[in-house]
């Protein structure tokens, strides 16, 4: 049998815990802006367009799911696929949330 070039469970479990706590942390940033933009909205009864929490959630949405194709799609061609696949769940997952929230 050959040596292969891929990353012990280990290693990756490492990368993906790592991964996951600087996601959440970009996600609380997030919704945090996405709740002061709601709460903004309430003050203001003179509105016609899209509300700014409306927009804020579109452009979290985007962002998150950019960042789930980027980082998600970089970590599996490297055959590093648990933090790859917890990346693409848990930021595709919030930006699926966020995208049903606009």
């Amino acid at each position: 049998m050959g040596k292969t070039n891929e990353p012990s469970t280990g290693q990756q479990l490492g990368a993906a815990l790592a991964l996951l706590v600087i996601d959440l942390v970009v996600i609380a940033w997030l919704t945090y802006g996405y709740g002061m933009a709601g709460w903004a909205d309430a003050y203001e009864s003179d509105t016609t367009g899209p509300s700014d929490a409306s927009r804020t959630a579109s452009q979290a949405a985007w962002l998150l799911a950019g960042a789930a194709a980027l980082s998600g799609g970089a970590l599996l061609a490297l055959r590093w696929r648990i933090p790859g696949t917890v990346q693409l769940i848990v930021l595709g997952g919030t930006a699926a949330l966020f995208a049903s929230a606009t």
